[in-house]
């Protein structure tokens, strides 16, 4: 009774569920969330004083001043808050960069 001469092939045929498994998260869930994040990103760095945004708790407003970390929106006259630039969601009138359901 001696050991089967084939053992390479079964170590590939055992490591191959697992490679399937690692090549669709990457590309069902870290692909698109890459994707997405850039997205993300390149609308943050595209915003600019005059813009009229939403902010992730629904309120509206116009940029009056920009940071790197930061935005300051007029909501009302002489009512300006001062706010994360993640924050942003969207353009008024527009849907979200990201809608909420994949956040």
């Amino acid at each position: 009774m001696g050991a089967p001469s084939g053992e390479a092939p079964s170590v590939l045929v055992q490591l191959m569920p697992f490679v399937l498994v690692v090549g669709i998260f990457y590309f069902v869930i870290l692909l698109p969330m890459k994707r997405r994040q850039q997205k993300v990103q390149a609308f943050l760095a595209a915003l600019k004083v005059g813009d009229k945004v939403v902010t992730s708790g629904g309120v509206y407003g116009s940029i009056t001043r920009l940071n790197e970390q930061s935005v300051q929106v007029q909501i009302a006259d002489k009512v300006r808050v001062e706010m994360s630039r993640s924050a942003v969601v969207g353009y008024q009138g527009q849907e979200p960069v990201v809608p909420e359901s994949q956040s």
